[in-house]
Parts: structure tokens; sequence; C-alpha cells
């Protein structure tokens, strides 16, 4: 397998289920924008003949990194696309952030790998041409977000419906959880004093700071809507989310009958990694079990879209389809990198988010390329809000 992204969080996560399982995964490349000291490391651990630095200056500086010997070193988004071709990659795990995803990802299903996805860009940029690359080269989409893993798992053992369909005839709904952030149990008028500080600070998982963000205004949540609608062939409207505090079911399915399946594990990104990364398989896991010796509560709340306006207009871009999922993600990312940096108060996020959408005119994108050009057209509407703002 080829891990791209292989220094942040999830990348770690999926390190540990290969060091469990070296009997079943090889790990043939794997890539950084800019940490290459960590990819030596990983390099060396795991003898890793290839390795791409995808930032620029940090591949210059990577020429003198102490890689072993034989190891090959691959540079820019080039090298991403060069790890993802491989002859003797199966499967290729996205972890990358942003739109740098994009061309490994298309590379691997045109070279007919198997795509295990961690990057939500991927799917809310450019769902429709991901979708249509996986049939046309028979590629399996393996999804490695705990959220829709669980749906995945879910969904399995369903068949497609009699006379032709998919396994997601069979479904009503889909509900994601979602922990409801650092900020769940905060009075509303403490919000307007949040730092980004406090906003690092996840309850339950462990993640980046971008994310971390998103999970406390809710926009990840709703990222992950649009991503199901992908990957799973609903509609919109089929797909919701709940509070669910514990973080310990990770989706629920309503099938036609009105029977509800729900998959549960603890928060720790392991269990989803390991499924994708061994699907159809199951092994020993590399964390504990629930353990339902000790006292488990399982609470669910409806989503307050008034105190997560995030969620809402995430819901809103996935109802108009088009190009609008796009230019909500760009606007999201420009908004939450200016409030961590300490440009804009917490607040102040959705507010440059629907500006953006109602400034950018939705259409149905013919080709990628147009895609990308809403994708940076919606980036400088926000950073020119944002000045405005200043």
């Amino acid at each position: 397998m080829v891990l791209l992204g292989a220094t942040g969080s999830v990348g770690e996560s999926t390190l540990r289920v290969i060091a469990a399982h070296r009997d079943k995964l090889e790990l043939v490349g794997v890539a950084a924008r800019t940490n290459h000291a960590r990819l030596a490391q990983i390099a060396r651990d795991f003898a890793v003949p290839h390795v791409a630095v995808f930032d620029d200056d940090a591949y210059q500086a990577a020429k003198a990194a102490d890689f072993p010997a034989g190891t090959r070193l691959h540079g820019g988004v080039n090298g991403l696309v060069e790890l993802a071709r491989l002859p003797e990659a199966d499967l290729v795990l996205v972890a990358v952030v942003g739109t740098a995803g994009l061309a490994p990802s298309l590379a691997a299903l045109a070279a007919g790998k198997d795509l295990a996805l961690a990057s939500k860009e991927i799917l809310v940029l450019a769902g429709k041409f991901i979708m249509a690359e996986a049939r046309r080269h028979g590629a399996k989409l393996l999804p490695v977000d705990s959220e829709h893993s669980a749906v995945f798992q879910c969904l399995e053992g369903h068949p497609p419906a009699r006379g032709g369909g998919t396994r997601a005839d069979h479904v009503r709904r889909i509900v994601l959880t979602a922990s409801g952030g650092a900020f769940r149990e905060w009075p509303a008028e403490r919000l307007a004093h949040v730092t980004p500080s406090d906003a690092v600070k996840h309850p339950n998982w462990a993640m980046g700071p971008k994310i971390t963000v998103d999970s406390a205004t809710l926009a990840n949540k709703g990222l992950e809507l649009i991503e199901a609608q992908w990957l799973f062939g609903l509609r919109a409207e089929q797909c919701t989310a709940v509070i669910h505090p514990q973080s310990i079911v990770h989706c629920l399915v309503e099938f036609t009958d009105g029977a509800m399946l729900a998959q549960l594990s603890p928060p720790s990104m392991t269990f989803p990694i390991q499924h994708a990364l061994l699907h159809p398989a199951r092994a020993p896991g590399v964390e504990p079990a629930l353990d339902f010796t000790k006292l488990l509560g399982l609470e669910f709340r409806p989503v307050d879209e008034g105190r997560y306006p995030c969620f809402r207009l995430a819901r809103q871009a996935m109802m108009a389809g088009g190009i609008a999922p796009a230019a909500f993600n760009a606007a999201n990312e420009v908004a939450v990198a200016s409030f961590l940096d300490g440009g804009i108060p917490f607040l102040a996020i959705p507010g440059i988010i629907d500006q953006t959408l109602q400034t950018v005119e939705n259409f149905e994108p013919p080709t990628l390329e147009a895609v990308l050009e809403v994708d940076a057209l919606a980036r400088r509407t926000a950073t020119n809000l944002l000045r405005r703002a200043s």
C-alpha cells in the first residue's frame, strides 16, 4: 500500500495498524507535505522504497535528509502522482489535506488501484468525477472517516435491490453522529470569547487543528454528509446528523422497513483505518474494544442549527449541489485559517462562508478544471471579505 499524508494524525494511526499487521500489509510508498525528517524515520522503520515530499522548499531540503540507502525521493504534486501509480501498490490511502490529494486520487483510480479516502476535500470538490473514474476502472473506494466506515459496514451484506440498483436503495436515511465539539456544553454567550487554543482541544478525538475547529463549528459534519451522498449514492434529503457526545456510535442507518442498524467502536481512528486496509477481512484490532462490564451511557440530541450555523450552511450547499459544496469548503478553510491565526473571532467563521456562498454563482461544473477554478475563486472571495473585515 501507499500512504499519502503519513505524518498527520490519520497517517500516524495508519502506521500503528500497519505495524500490527506486517504479515498482511506492506508499505511501499509514503508522502508528506514538509516533514522529511519523520518520513526518513518511517522509511527506516518500515523499509519503504519510495518517499515523496510535495512542498517544493521542503523537497529541496529533504535531498540532504538521512533516508535509508536505496530509498527513492519524489518531489511536488507529481511525486504524489508517481507514488499513487506505483506498479507494486494495490491500495492507496489518501490523507492529504486540501486539493493536493485530487491528482493522486484520480491517478490511483486510473491505474486500477483501490482508494482509501481520509481527505474530505476529494469528494466534496470532485465527487462526480471521482466516482465516475472509480466506475470506469473497476476500482473500490474504501471510506476511512469513522462515520463513513460505519455506514459502509452497516450496508455490507445488503444486496442490491431486485431488478437492479444499489444497496442504498434499501436505505431511507443515514444519520451520522457528531460529538458536538469542544464547546457543546458552553453557554452561547461564552462563544464570543473562544480562543484558538480553546478550539483545538477536542473532548474525544485526537486530530489536527483545522479539523478540530471544524468539529467545534460542525462544518466537519456538514462536509461528511456531502461525502456520504457521493459514497453511497444518496439524495441530499437522505443524509442527516445528530449530536452524540460519547463518540461511540458512529452512524445509524435506517432502512426502508423502519429497522435501524448502528456501528459502535471506541473513538479511535485505528478502527476504521484497519477496516479499510484489510477489507473484507477482519483481524484483531490495535486498541481495546468497548468494555460492557463498565457503565456505558449513550446520548443523542438533535443538532441545533442556530448554535451551529456552519452545519446549516453546509446542508444548504449540499441541497443546492453544483459547485456550492466546493465553495463552502474553500470559504471554510480560509475562515478557519484566519481564526487560528488570530485574524477573526470564532463566531465570524460562518459569516465569511455565508457571504462567499452568496457571492459565488452556483452552476453544475462540466469539468474538474471548472471545479478547481471555483475553488480558487471562493478562496479569493473569502480572503477579500476577511480584508474588508479587518
